[in-house]
């Protein structure tokens, strides 16, 4: 993902300054953004990770993307826990299915993600995945590299 943006702010080239104005600019919302995020989280807003974005901004990726928005959500000064909970707890309870969904508990409803690492001491921890289980389906590291080659396969064939 990073590669491919560097991909693209290489062959922007407005000339000269216009070029690097553009860079400024979008760190400078990036980094409002991730400030704002911070500023309603400290308001007591509930922050929900994830995003529609794809279909409105370049080189967001689906699952990618989430990982970098954790990171980000870290920045803003949401604790790992916090950041996990965007993404299981606080969605639950924002759709009103916090009984079926969003913990693990005896009688619920879970996907898990196994991971190499405490997504409590670090959040980009939760990128070290190790196997996923999904509608009771175990997938190993294996398994989850062939399905990520398979769609990269699918993607160069859409070019």
């Amino acid at each position: 993902m990073a590669q491919e943006r560097g991909w693209f702010f290489g062959r922007v080239d407005l000339g000269g300054d216009d070029d690097a104005k553009i860079r400024r600019d979008w760190q400078q919302k990036r980094a409002n953004r991730v400030r704002m995020v911070g500023d309603l989280h400290r308001g007591g807003a509930r922050i929900l990770a994830g995003t529609d974005a794809a279909y409105s901004f370049p080189f967001v990726y689906f699952g990618y993307s989430l990982h970098e928005e954790f990171e980000l959500l870290a920045q803003a000064g949401l604790t790992p826990l916090e950041v996990l909970q965007s993404a299981t707890l606080l969605p639950a309870i924002a759709l009103e299915l916090e009984r079926e969904i969003g913990t693990v508990a005896i009688g619920k409803a879970a996907d898990l993600v196994l991971l190499d690492a405490n997504p409590l001491e670090d959040v980009r921890h939760l990128a070290r995945i190790r196997a996923v289980i999904r509608g009771g389906v175990y997938l190993d590291r294996a398994a989850l590299d062939r399905l990520l080659a398979e769609a990269a396969a699918d993607a160069d064939v859409a070019r």
